[in-house]
């Protein structure tokens, strides 16, 4: 249920609602800006098929500076991000017994794990959980491809599709501290796109769907 068509009165003593979290930064040439917050908002709804509760408007500008060098990218900083979740929590929670943040892009780890400790400290039932799964690659690669061609093949410039840096994130992480995304990769991809396919990226919805469904079960919320 879409909380953007909801009235007030539907919404009177919600159980639950579910804030897709994510980025409007490069995904290499053939992804569009938003990908990671399409990725969120899909991994939110069928979750809340599952388990019910409202499906919040996505926050769709998140913390990716790591990306800033690339034309597109929108960020609004790890503070900011912060201090929106922050306010946005203790409004919902005026009116929603817990709310659950479903995160799509990496780089909102740190404001998040800050944001909710606060929370939490303050009494309000909030969580965040990644959109993550075993088969996922780092960024724009074959996964977050089949995923795009699953949920918006529209949107995939499949002819643009290029190789981007291969190397396991261990290896590349110190160099793109030192400077972005850039530094290792001049077409922004960490990955291989090929061989993506929309059959995959199901698949890989559904174990993502499955792996925050496991993980809310530990904070009381479980299916219907």
């Amino acid at each position: 249920m879409r909380l953007s068509e909801a009235t007030s009165r539907d919404t009177a003593g919600a159980p639950l609602v579910l804030v897709p979290v994510g980025s409007l930064e490069q995904h290499g040439p053939h992804l569009p800006l938003d990908t990671d917050t399409v990725i969120a908002t899909a991994v939110a709804t069928a979750v809340a098929a599952k388990v019910g509760g409202w499906v919040a408007p996505p926050l769709a500008y998140g913390s990716s500076g790591e990306h800033q060098s690339f034309a597109g990218t929108s960020s609004i900083g790890t503070d900011v991000l912060r201090s929106t979740v922050v306010e946005l929590v203790r409004s919902m929670r005026t009116w929603s017994d817990r709310v659950v943040l479903v995160n799509g892009h990496g780089g909102n780890v740190t404001a998040l794990t800050s944001a909710v400790d606060q929370l939490v400290d303050e009494g309000h039932a909030v969580t965040w959980v990644p959109c993550a799964t075993e088969l996922v690659d780092l960024h724009a690669g074959r996964t977050e491809t089949s995923l795009m061609l699953h949920l918006a093949p529209w949107s995939v410039r499949r002819h643009l599709a290029e190789v981007g840096d291969t190397r396991p994130l261990a290896e590349i992480l110190p160099l793109m501290r030192a400077g972005g995304v850039c530094a290792v990769s001049p077409n922004g991809v960490l990955g291989d796109p090929t061989g993506a396919t929309a059959t995959e990226g199901e698949e890989v919805l559904r174990a993502m769907v499955d792996d925050v469904l496991r993980r809310l079960v530990t904070t009381g919320v479980g299916a219907r």
